[in-house]
């Protein structure tokens, strides 16, 4: 079975990528995982300064997955272009990298675009729109709020021509417009999606988990919203979807395939097993030589309504005229 795919006009040698905040910025997974066999992954969110985090225990574990509350700790944006950047240029070949950003306001996500675009070693940006962990930022997150996803897709847009994929949450009670939005705006790709926000508490002393209180939910538990997410944005865009949210095996990316996702994100399957992904590439294969499929991309569900040919071609020569590979 061929796994090499295209999504806005970008070649991958396989649809399995690690999410964000799952593989640090790939050095930290260096030396248990042959990071050259991925798809890709994306980056910890980087923010404007460097961040500690949410205080601990920001991590717990139940029977259909986990919980955490990390809050977005990250070395910064300039530790990011001095350290971390120039690990990945010197050493990530095969792989597409994208570098997650987080603002607490509109403006810091422009602030990042236009401090991380000039850097080498990365194709483009995934806009974190979705964190349920932000201690920092009051209310809720930007994927909520319709005129703040445009602002911000928008925005991004216009400050950079490299690929804009933009997070979004499992709980938007109105994620086909969302999605919408962000393909109007201008956005390449959607991922679907981040992390559930949740509790767990302690029987015996009563108190959460958590020290934040809550958390987001991620593994098994997630897998049936992110597919259901999966599903709804294909029927409302063109744009290509990473789908992401309890993929643990090949078989639970097949089923995010079957719900239109071009490629797929995994992260809790990392925790309990660094080289899970590696091992999801090769059952894959094996999967769909057993099964007389021949391709990845003859089991993507294609968007309804839309001439997908035609598309690809147009997002390919957008990228190309812009300089991107």
């Amino acid at each position: 079975m061929r796994l090499e795919t295209e999504a806005f006009g970008v070649r991958f040698q396989n649809p399995f990528f690690l999410a964000a905040g799952t593989c640090g910025f790939g050095l930290e997974l260096a030396e248990v995982l042959d990071i050259e066999t991925l798809g890709g992954f994306v980056t910890k969110s980087v923010t404007l300064e460097s961040r500690a985090g949410n205080n601990p225990p920001r991590v717990t574990e139940f029977k259909g997955g986990m919980l955490n509350s990390i809050g977005l700790a990250n070395p910064g944006l300039e530790r990011t272009k001095r350290e971390k950047l120039p690990w990945i240029r010197d050493n990530i070949v095969r792989p597409r990298v994208l570098v997650s950003i987080a603002g607490h306001t509109v403006a810091e996500f422009f602030a990042l675009i236009e401090g991380l675009d000039s850097e080498h070693g990365f194709l483009g940006f995934e806009i974190n729109l979705s964190c349920p962990n932000d201690a920092e930022r009051k209310g809720e997150p930007f994927a909520l709020n319709p005129m703040a996803v445009a602002e911000i897709i928008s925005g991004c847009r216009i400050r950079t021509d490299r690929p804009i994929v933009a997070k979004l949450a499992p709980n938007d009670p109105d994620l086909s417009s969302t999605a919408k939005i962000v393909t109007e705006e201008g956005g390449d790709a959607l991922t679907l999606v981040n992390t559930f926000p949740r509790t767990l508490f302690g029987i015996s002393n009563g108190a959460t988990e958590l020290a934040a209180g809550d958390g987001g939910i991620s593994g098994p538990a997630l897998r049936p919203s992110g597919l259901h997410a999966v599903r709804q944005a294909r029927g409302a865009t063109h744009l290509p979807l990473f789908g992401v949210g309890g993929i643990m095996t090949a078989e639970n990316a097949v089923e995010y395939a079957r719900a239109g996702a071009s490629l797929v994100q995994m992260g809790t399957a990392s925790f309990a097993w660094p080289r899970a992904a590696t091992q999801a590439i090769k059952d894959l294969r094996q999967w769909g030589q057993t099964r007389g499929v021949s391709t990845w991309d003859e089991l993507v569900a294609k968007p309804v309504g839309t001439d997908v040919a035609t598309t690809r071609a147009n997002l390919s020569s957008a990228i190309k005229s812009s300089g991107e590979d």
